[in-house]
């Protein structure tokens, strides 16, 4: 009886870290199918599940600028099942900005980065301005006349916006959507001047000639976007305002799961062919350690509330 007790005490440690998983591997997104999170989501849980040998399905979860997809995620089983494709908002801004019923850092666990892009500011053709110059000119020759929109409060866009008004000494307006779709609609209708943009929804309006591309945010400019300017090649000197994913887990999962996840999300996000369609989608795989995302995670926490208290931002 005593062996028999033994065995079962040091034999459960092991079945909790069983990998893979004896049950269905869900992936959660925050946004909606169709979306740049939800391509990336989708094309690195198909590697993933072939390199293990299970389905590794993608769940999108949308809403509240994806806080609801962290919050469900916090809550979630810590057995290496679930894994969530967290974003820079839910993770880094929105925490700061409104409450949440979620610690980014105690209720969620890193494993690997993801992706990241830059955001590309785009005017409408009506503002008449061609460089990020002619565009600081006329928000400080005119305060509080310019303004820009974003996918919504504590957003990527939105914290973008407010950061180029602090290096660049200006005021823009902020102007939030529920979405892209809705903000880049009144940008290209000219009822709004200006949007921080992901590339992919706003260059085939540069490219159609309905909106005028000034500045990409990333500290180099994008393989395809190599005739626009970023803006710290344009006068401000370290700028940089990048959109990033990344691979989290519910908090309590045992390290050993966590760290065999990131062997293998690290391996999938090597892959010739998943690193091919993830540029494609302009979108920079960013594969790392965990020690390296908690790093990264902590920086990006830093820099965002030191902008939210500076600006005063709060939900709006």
């Amino acid at each position: 009886m005593l062996f028999a007790g033994a065995l079962m005490l040091t034999s459960a440690p092991l079945r909790a870290q069983d990998f893979p998983p004896n049950k269905p591997v869900t992936l959660v997104v925050g946004f909606a199918a169709g979306g740049a999170a939800d391509a990336a989501a989708r094309l690195i849980a198909k590697k993933l599940g072939e390199n293990i040998g299970q389905s590794v399905v993608v769940d999108n979860k949308a809403g509240a600028g994806g806080n609801i997809a962290h919050q469900f995620v916090a809550n979630g089983p810590a057995d290496g099942s679930m894994l969530l494709f967290g974003s820079i908002g839910p993770l880094t801004i929105a925490p700061h900005v409104m409450k949440v019923r979620y610690d980014p850092f105690k209720d969620l666990a890193p494993v690997s980065g993801g992706v990241n892009f830059p955001n590309v500011l785009v005017v409408n053709k009506a503002l008449g301005v061609k460089t990020l110059a002619e565009f600081v000119a006329l928000a400080r020759k005119k305060p509080g006349s310019v303004d820009f929109a974003s996918t919504g409060p504590g957003s990527a866009s939105h914290l973008a916006g407010e950061l180029f008004n602090q290096r660049a000494g200006i005021s823009m307006v902020h102007v939030p959507y529920k979405g892209g779709a809705p903000a880049m609609q009144d940008l290209i209708g000219e009822r709004v001047a200006s949007y921080f943009s992901a590339p992919p929804t706003a260059l085939p309006q540069v490219e159609a000639g309905r909106l005028v591309a000034l500045a990409t945010t990333g500290s180099n400019r994008p393989l395809y976007m190599p005739d626009i300017p970023t803006v710290a090649e344009s006068g401000y000197p370290g700028f940089e305002a990048l959109n990033w994913y990344a691979f989290v887990a519910p908090g309590k999962t045992p390290g050993p799961i966590l760290d065999r996840w990131n062997r293998e999300i690290v391996k999938a996000l090597n892959d010739p062919g998943v690193k091919d369609a993830l540029n494609k989608h302009g979108l920079t795989p960013q594969p790392t350690t965990r020690a390296e995302l908690l790093d990264f995670m902590r920086k990006e926490d830093a820099k965002w509330s030191g902008i939210v208290r500076e600006r005063k931002i709060v939900a709006e």
